[in-house]
């Protein structure tokens, strides 16, 4: 198969040949239609993350079509459309017990622990525990966001910080989760306040139900300020959907009190360590909270509200791109794009003008 290959830590990927994956006994081989392409992405390909090993594929939110099953794979076979959780789990540990697969104690997870999705196929381990069924209408463009970061928003936003219609919710870092949480916060009633250095991303969060965008480049003074003065007295919910230290402790002074801190972006230690507003959570009693992806069965009302049309998910998707494209846009990720998500699909033939990542 085709895949995105890279040797080198921060070096630039190719996109060549290698061995097709295989199914391991409870596991599965889907066929790639669309993959997103991710912050944590650039994360593995910088060297922040210490499970991947070289050389590697990278990618983690993917849709297709069920290419092979193993041979003690009870319930899914060939043929049928899936999405998978970017943390997918063993089925068997105390966390997955307790129905906490996200947290799962043996979990993988696609182009990180093994092998991922910017490739025409991608095995996944325990294909009963982590498969998600997808309906016809879905487009696997739009589905792909659903395995990370549609899914993470979703349970950062309703099961975490358990918003609720009339709350002030700031989201801060508006990407790919960032945007998702907005649309999704607004869907459940909440006034969102989005925070970002991006024009175009702001734009962006104002379409999805934002009610107030504050742009960090442009603020007079500090982030909390500014959330404080647009919700009259700080955020009921704030999310760090970004992952750096400033993001992080501007989410937590973002808050009033009695306040809920969702930590949802990653923090990788090259990132350098957050401090925490330690005097600030005892003296206004504030809730600090994490969310790590979202297990397969607790898909349900999401998928419910994405069919009814309550949820848009496809509207974040601002460009469509082929494998060989893919080297060019991970390379230059951290430079900022026009906003929205970037969804690759690995069978889709390069375009005119489209640049080539090698063979």
């Amino acid at each position: 198969m085709r895949a995105v290959v890279f040797d080198e830590f921060g070096r630039r990927p190719e996109v060549r040949s290698v061995e097709d994956p295989a199914p391991s006994p409870r596991g599965a081989v889907i066929r790639v239609e669309a993959t997103g392409l991710c912050r944590s992405d650039w994360h593995g390909w910088m060297g922040h993350d210490p499970d991947i090993r070289l050389p590697h594929v990278p990618g983690h939110e993917l849709a297709g079509v069920i290419e092979e099953v193993g041979p003690d794979v009870l319930n899914w076979r060939p043929g049928q459309r899936v999405t998978v959780p970017f943390v997918c789990a063993c089925g068997r540990c105390a966390a997955c017990a307790e129905g906490a697969q996200q947290v799962c104690e043996r979990q993988t997870q696609p182009g990180f622990t093994h092998w991922g999705s910017f490739a025409e196929y991608v095995a996944i381990g325990h294909a009963d525990v982590n498969l998600v069924g997808i309906r016809n209408e879905l487009s696997f463009t739009t589905a792909a966001g659903l395995g990370c970061r549609f899914a993470t928003a979703f349970r950062a936003v309703v099961a975490q910080g358990r918003v609720a219609p009339g709350e002030w919710v700031a989201v801060h870092g508006c990407g790919g989760v960032g945007l998702s949480a907005v649309m999704i916060a607004a869907a459940a009633g909440a006034r969102v306040v989005a925070v970002d250095i991006s024009p175009q991303a702001l734009a962006l969060a104002a379409r999805f139900g934002a009610a107030v965008c504050v742009d960090v480049a442009s603020t007079l003074g500090s982030v909390a300020e500014a959330v404080a003065d647009a919700t009259g007295g700080g955020a009921h919910v704030s999310l760090d959907a970004l992952g750096s230290p400033r993001t992080c402790a501007a989410s937590i002074k973002s808050l009033r009190r009695h306040g809920r801190h969702v930590q949802v972006g990653l923090l990788p230690p090259a990132a350098g360590t957050p401090m925490i507003p330690m005097d600030r959570v005892i003296a206004l009693e504030l809730r600090l909270l994490g969310s790590h992806g979202m297990a397969a069965h607790d898909y349900g009302p999401m998928m419910e509200m994405v069919e009814a049309g309550a949820l848009r998910p496809d509207l974040l998707v601002t460009d469509v791109i082929g494998l060989d494209a893919v080297p060019e846009a991970l390379s230059t990720m951290a430079s900022g794009g026009r906003g929205g998500v970037t969804v690759i699909e690995p069978h889709r033939p390069p375009l005119a003008g489209e640049p080539l990542g090698g063979d």
